[in-house]
C-alpha cells in the first residue's frame, strides 16, 4: 500500500498479518447481536461499556449493568452515570462518521461527569503524565504545545484510511495502531483511554460495517489488563523518544478478542 500516513506507520503490517490466524474474519464474519438487545438496549454497547469503565478503575459488574440499563434496577447515579456515559457515546458513534468533529462530540459525552465542561471536547493545554499507583511516572505524553499538530496528523491519517480500499487484516491493524497513536498523544485533559477504545471500534466499524460494534475488545484489554498496558509501555517512557517497532504485541491483542464467546 503506497500512501502517506505520516504518524500512522505500516512498518509492521508484513510481521503482523503472519500473526494473525487465518480464522480471525471467519469469527468476524459469524458475529451477530445478543438475543438480549432490543430496541431501546444494546447488549454489546453494554459490554463495551462496562469493560472499558472497569479498565479506568470504575466499579461496574455486567451483571447489574444489564439490570439497570435493560431492565430499569434502580442504582446510586453515582454508580452508573460514567458508565451511562460511555455506552451514550458509543450509540453516538453507531449513528455518525468517524471525522475529527464527531470524535470531539464524543469525548464530551464520555467526560460528561469527568470534565468541566470548558475541557469536555478540548484538547489540553497542560502537560500530561502518567502516573503509577506508588506515585512513579510511567509516560510523559506529547507536550501540550504539539497536541495540535500530532491530532491534525493523526486525523488527517484516519481520513485517508477511511478512504482506502484496505483487506480485513489491513483494517485490523490501522485500527488496533490508531488506538495506539492516540493513548501515546494522549490529547485531552482525562478520558482518553475510553476514547481511544471507542476509536479503534468505530474505526473499525466504518471499514466493516456494524458488525464491529460486537467484537468484544474492550472485554478482551479488561481481562488482560495488565498485559494492555505493558504492551503500551513497551513504546517507552517519553512521547518524543517512542519506539513504535515494540508496537506488534500490543497490535495483536485485538484480533485475539474475535475469539472470544
Amino acid at each position: 500500500m503506497n500512501m502517506k500516513l505520516n504518524i500512522i506507520s505500516s512498518d509492521l503490517f508484513v510481521q503482523y498479518s503472519h500473526e494473525v490466524n487465518s480464522h480471525v474474519q471467519e469469527n468476524f464474519e459469524k458475529l451477530h447481536d445478543s438475543e438480549l438487545s432490543i430496541a431501546t438496549f444494546s447488549f454489546y454497547t453494554s459490554v463495551s461499556a462496562v469493560f472499558s469503565s472497569r479498565i479506568e478503575g470504575e466499579d461496574i459488574e455486567m451483571d447489574s449493568y444489564i439490570k439497570h440499563k435493560r431492565f430499569g434496577a434502580h442504582f446510586s447515579p453515582d454508580h452508573t452515570r460514567k458508565t451511562d456515559d460511555l455506552y451514550e457515546a458509543y450509540t453516538y458513534a453507531q449513528t455518525h462518521k468517524l471525522n475529527e468533529r464527531n470524535l470531539l462530540h464524543a469525548h464530551g459525552i464520555i467526560t460528561r461527569h469527568i470534565l468541566q465542561q470548558a475541557q469536555q471536547g478540548a484538547l489540553r493545554k497542560g502537560n500530561m503524565y502518567v502516573i503509577t499507583g506508588d506515585g512513579k511516572i510511567e509516560y510523559v505524553a506529547a507536550s501540550p504545545a504539539t497536541v495540535p499538530a500530532e491530532m491534525k496528523a493523526l486525523l488527517k491519517g484516519i481520513n485517508t484510511l477511511l478512504k482506502a480500499n484496505l483487506s480485513f487484516t489491513e483494517v485490523l491493524f490501522y485500527a488496533a495502531l490508531i488506538h495506539l497513536v492516540f493513548v501515546k498523544i494522549h490529547p485531552f485533559e482525562d478520558g482518553n483511554g475510553r476514547t481511544a477504545r471507542l476509536l479503534e471500534k468505530w474505526f473499525i466499524a466504518e471499514k466493516l460495517g456494524p458488525k464491529a460494534w460486537f467484537i468484544q475488545s474492550e472485554k478482551n484489554y479488561y481481562t488482560n489488563h495488565k498485559q494492555y498496558y505493558t504492551n503500551i509501555r513497551k513504546l517507552g517512557l517519553e512521547y518524543d523518544t517512542l519506539d513504535y517497532s515494540q508496537a506488534l504485541p500490543f497490535l495483536l491483542m485485538l484480533p485475539q478478542s474475535m475469539a472470544l464467546p
